[in-house]
C-alpha cells in the first residue's frame, strides 16, 4: 500500500510542478530514490508522466487563452501575447526542449498551446525534455552513490586512542 501511496504522491507533486504551481517534483524524486525501496525505472516514468500531463493541461490552457484575450480581467496585454508569439516563432518548437527549465518551462508550455503547436509534437518533444532531465537526475545520483567511501576506509583515519587525562598546559615558576 504504501508503494502505490509514493507512487501516488510522486505522479501529483511532478503534475503540479508542471504547472504553474510553485513545487519542485525533484525533491521528491530524490528523497524516492534515497530510500532505495523502489525501482528506479518505475519512478522516472511515474515522474515523467506526471511532468508530461502537467505540461499538456498548460498546452490546453494556452490553447483556449487567446479567446478570453478581450476580457477586462485578462493578464496580458495584446503587446505582450504578441511579443510572446513572436518569441516562440523566432525560436520554434525546439524551444519546447528548454520546458525543464524553472521559470521559463511553465510559461513555454501554455504559449505552445497559444500558438496552436500540434499536440503529437508537443508530447514528443516535452516528454524528452522531462524526462530526460529526471534520467540525468537519477544518473547523477546512481553515480554519487556508487562513489562511497567503503566503512573500513573511512574508519581508518579515526583508530579509537585510549582515554588519558588533559595535560596542564601551564607551568608554575
Amino acid at each position: 500500500m504504501w508503494d502505490m501511496t509514493s507512487y501516488a504522491g510522486l505522479f501529483l507533486i511532478a503534475f503540479g510542478a508542471a504547472t504553474v504551481l510553485p513545487a519542485q517534483s525533484e525533491f521528491a524524486l530524490v528523497a524516492l530514490l534515497l530510500q532505495n525501496l523502489h525501482p528506479v525505472s518505475l519512478l522516472l516514468l511515474v515522474a515523467t508522466a506526471g511532468n508530461v500531463l502537467g505540461a499538456m493541461l498548460n498546452w490546453v490552457l494556452g490553447r483556449y487563452l487567446e479567446q478570453l484575450q478581450h476580457k477586462r480581467w485578462f493578464p496580458l496585454k495584446p503587446k505582450q501575447l504578441h511579443r510572446a508569439q513572436a518569441t516562440y516563432h523566432r525560436w520554434g518548437y525546439w524551444s519546447l526542449l528548454m520546458s525543464w527549465a524553472p521559470f521559463i518551462g511553465d510559461p513555454l508550455t501554455i504559449v505552445a498551446g497559444l500558438m496552436r503547436e500540434p499536440l503529437w509534437r508537443f508530447v514528443v518533444i516535452v516528454t524528452l525534455a522531462k524526462g530526460g532531465r529526471y534520467l540525468l537526475l537519477a544518473a547523477g545520483f546512481r553515480q554519487k552513490r556508487r562513489r562511497k567511501v567503503p566503512l573500513s576506509a573511512a574508519t581508518e583515519y579515526i583508530k579509537p586512542q585510549p582515554w588519558s587525562a588533559p595535560r596542564a598546559s601551564c607551568a608554575r615558576t
